[in-house]
């Protein structure tokens, strides 16, 4: 329900999102800080189909300035997107399924401090044209997660992680009028290792039916087969 805590976010889902903007009819206005919450798959205003948001969920950050469905959206319309962690899948180097194909681990990956992290992201309006301007199903907002090369420890579980920003990073990243590309850039290119800590949950966070604090619960070790600790990089469970 619209509020509740959500543990297994996915696409096409709505979240909550910190954005800085001019409210809608208020001319002359100072932009302000908002909470809005928008649905996770971004679509560009020009995308003929809402559909495509399904296939623009991440914008990678080498090259977000380069992307026609990305770059208006980096100078203009940046957010954050508060989060307790995030899950990954991790590829076992030993382990394989029923199909013989690598069995795949979901880790939940968090602040090592505890805080609420806040994940660069771009956001988009988009206009159903089939409908009046003024009709509030006329119009769709939208979000993208942006992605970076993970950081060491990290990149034992993915090669990519979201691109998680610092306090005093916030309000020059929520800024509109901050559109210089140089400044922007610097922001993409940000990493600070050892902020985060990782480790193993259960299989039943694989399907966005799950929902609930549970899915939060380490893993028993018993249950762990070939996944690889992304602090010591020993294998756990043969």
């Amino acid at each position: 329900p619209a509020g509740a805590p959500d543990f297994n976010m996915a696409p096409t889902k709505q979240a909550l999102v910190v954005l800085t903007r001019a409210s809608r009819g208020e001319i002359d206005a100072a932009p302000t800080r908002q909470l809005r919450r928008l649905t996770w798959g971004l679509v560009p205003s020009w995308a003929k189909d809402f559909r495509v948001g399904l296939r623009m969920i991440n914008a990678r950050a080498e090259s977000l300035l380069d992307k026609s469905s990305f770059a208006k959206a980096a100078i203009a319309r940046r957010c954050l997107v508060p989060a307790d962690g995030w899950y990954e899948w991790q590829v076992s180097p030993t382990a394989t399924d029923a199909k013989g194909k690598p069995r795949k681990h979901p880790f939940f990956v968090h602040r090592s401090d505890g805080a609420t992290l806040a994940m660069a992201g771009l956001y988009e309006f988009w206009r159903d044209k089939s409908l009046d301007e003024e009709d509030p199903d006329a119009w769709l907002t939208t979000y993208a997660i942006i992605t970076s090369a993970s950081e060491p420890g990290l990149d034992r579980i993915h090669a990519r992680q979201p691109l998680v920003l610092e306090r005093e990073d916030w309000a020059d990243w929520l800024d509109p009028k901050q559109t210089d590309p140089a400044s922007i850039t610097a922001h993409l290119t940000f990493s600070e290792p050892g902020r985060f800590d990782a480790y193993p949950v259960g299989s039943a966070v694989n399907s966005s039916n799950n929902n609930g604090q549970q899915l939060l619960v380490p893993a028993a070790r018993s249950d762990i087969v070939g996944a690889v600790d992304p602090t010591t990089g020993e294998i756990i469970g043969g």
